[in-house]
This record gives C-alpha cells, sequence and structure tokens, in this order.
C-alpha cells in the first residue's frame, strides 16, 4: 500500500475558537491508482490535500507513505520525502517568472543536488514527455496557460515521483485546454503513476477511478467512478 491514513484529524486555531478541518479520516491509496478528492469549499479537501503531499502535519492519526511513518521525520527528512516522493501540480502553476521552461523543471533536480549535465537530460526528457520539446528556451509570460500548466506537470515528474499531487490543476484553464491537461494526466496514470487530484468539477473527477467526496472533514463517500477504466 502506498498511502495508509489512520484516524488522520486536523484542528486549527483561529484566536481563541478551534476549528475542525478534519475529523478522523481513514484512506488506503495503492500504487497506481487514480483518485479524485472532492468536496464543497470548508470540506477539509485541501487540508487533506497539504497532510498527503507532507505540506502540514495532522493534530492526530497516523500517516504512513511508502511505509514511511510520516509523524516520525524530523524537517529535513520531510523535505527529502515531499522532493523525491510527491510531484506537485497547482491551479497557479507556480512557475518562476524569471527562468524559462526548462530552468523550470530542473528545480527539484537542483534540490536533490544532481549534476549540471544530468539535470538538464532529465529536465529535456519530462518537458518531451508533455509535449513541449519545442518551448523549452521559453519563459512563462511567453505560454499559454495549458503549456504553463504543463511546465508545471513536467517539473512534477522530474523526479520520478510516487505520487502526482494535483490541486484544481485545471481550474485556471479553459475547457478544452483543461480536456488535454486530463489526457496528459490519464497518459502519466497509464504509464504507472499514482494520481491524486482535488477538483469540484464532476467533469473532471469522471476521468479518474475513484472519487473520495469528503464534507465537513469527514469521508461522505469514497466510490468507483462512473468515468474509472
Amino acid at each position: 500500500m502506498l498511502i495508509q491514513l489512520e484516524n488522520i484529524t486536523k484542528n486549527y486555531q483561529v484566536g481563541t475558537v478551534t476549528v475542525t478541518a478534519l475529523q478522523g479520516i481513514r484512506m488506503d491509496i495503492d500504487h497506481n491508482e487514480y483518485v479524485a478528492i472532492m468536496g464543497p469549499s470548508g470540506s477539509g479537501k485541501s487540508t487533506l490535500m497539504n497532510i498527503l503531499g507532507c505540506l502540514d502535519t495532522p493534530s492526530s492519526g497516523s500517516y504512513l507513505l511508502n511505509n514511511n511513518r510520516i509523524s516520525d521525520l524530523d524537517d529535513d527528512r520531510l523535505a527529502e520525502i515531499r522532493n523525491r516522493e510527491i510531484g506537485f501540480v497547482f491551479q497557479t502553476f507556480n512557475l518562476l517568472p524569471r527562468a524559462n521552461a526548462l530552468q523550470n523543471v530542473e528545480l527539484p533536480l537542483i534540490y536533490r543536488g544532481l549534476p549540471a549535465a544530468k539535470r538538464r537530460t532529465q529536465a529535456r526528457d519530462a518537458l518531451a514527455s508533455v509535449g513541449l520539446a519545442d518551448r523549452m528556451d521559453h519563459k512563462p509570460n511567453e505560454l499559454s496557460g495549458g503549456q504553463r500548466q504543463r511546465v508545471a506537470i513536467a517539473r512534477a515528474l522530474v523526479n520520478n515521483p510516487s505520487i502526482i499531487l494535483a490541486d484544481e490543476p485545471t481550474g485556471n484553464l479553459d475547457s478544452r485546454t483543461g480536456d488535454e491537461i486530463m489526457e496528459i494526466f490519464e497518459g502519466l496514470h497509464e504509464a504507472g503513476n499514482t494520481i491524486i487530484l482535488v477538483t469540484h468539477e464532476e467533469y473532471i473527477a469522471e476521468h479518474t477511478d475513484r472519487i473520495v467526496r469528503l464534507r465537513d472533514g469527514l469521508i461522505e463517500r469514497d466510490e468507483a467512478a462512473n468515468g474509472g477504466h
């Protein structure tokens, strides 16, 4: 099992008030699953995404990722796991504006300390895999929204992570471009990648195999997607 969440809770302190974002989430995700996490605003899906991505820690409960107990790890080891095991794709792309596509994709490899020649080769391969072999020298402002998201996907892929976590990856794109991005995810899943997608769009979730629906910090339903393969 790739991911095992056992009784995960998350509370935030807002002034004198304690806000409960997650109240006892249990969920397993296996290698090569393609999962959508859905729910209305305030349902806890962003909090869950941040915990899965090791960007945040639960208030209680246990998170095993590839048999690593996340709560036992120090900050350095957590940063290493984030960089090596998890590829992030965000709605806002999160690209460095002054860096070209190749340099943006190289970033996670710089953190890993890979030599320059190896970094460039891996970054080129990742960009080619999302159809951007001819756009490597372009900066984000010279690319369309769909191309920017492809750069972000290439950056997420470049470390060959265990999981790709995508947070509203089509949220800033028109529906045709969104469909193209979903086709890329489809191909990545078929190539053996585990993909977890947060979305509020039913038609996006239908691309996946499994939909986990949250409400008020709890799993309301965990079901096969109609469009699942």
